[in-house]
């Protein structure tokens, strides 16, 4: 069964913002420019996610998800032990691309920023979704490590299939182009084994 939960906006890291800018020691400069960048962003973001529970099936490389076969030695390794996986789509809305695009020939350095910012804050829903499945499934269990489609040996074709069982136009308003880019495009779609 599908679900689609909506989440507060997870804590903002600005030390990841200036990683995801490439910068590897934050400066004052580009600080000043993320402080300036993030009220106009902030309201703009949804945090939105559509997920479902799926039985594993692990034989050699080829891994059953009920919804899909595949062959693929990296994610057979990634789920060794687990008997269900969690699928999920996650998104933060336009608001990224479209402040990308308005900035890219006026303000590059503000362009990359609201790039910087949609990553950063893209990869903390992620990290809110996996922390609010680890509360459910209690101390018993265990999470595996994110993996999505065109990880290792696994195909980014993988990608249409997740789609169709998430139903992330609808659910979401994450659509998957004929090139397998997301839109938007500051959203990720991953697999996490249960064990």
């Amino acid at each position: 069964m599908v679900e689609v939960k909506e989440f507060a906006a997870p804590q903002i890291n600005k030390k990841e913002i200036h990683r995801y800018a490439g910068e590897r020691v934050p400066s004052a400069e580009l600080s000043q420019i993320i402080d300036e960048c993030l009220p106009e962003i902030l309201d703009k973001l949804t945090y939105k996610v559509s997920f479902c529970k799926t039985s594993v099936r692990i034989n050699k490389n080829e891994v059953d998800l009920g919804f899909l076969r595949v062959e693929s030695s990296a994610l057979a390794k990634n789920l060794s032990g687990c008997d269900a996986a969690i699928i999920f789509a996650a998104t933060v809305g336009l608001a990224p691309d479209r402040l990308v695009a308005r900035n890219l020939v006026s303000s590059p350095t503000r362009a990359l920023v609201f790039d910087a910012i949609g990553a950063e804050r893209i990869e903390s829903l992620s990290d809110a979704f996996c922390e609010d499945i680890r509360a459910k499934i209690g101390n018993e269990k265990k999470l595996r490590p994110r993996f999505s489609a065109g990880y290792g040996d696994l195909d980014i074709e993988v990608q249409r299939d997740i789609f169709r069982l998430l139903d992330c136009p609808k659910n979401i308003g994450l659509t998957l182009t004929e090139s397998l880019l997301m839109t938007p495009s500051k959203s990720v779609t991953a697999i996490i084994g249960i064990f």
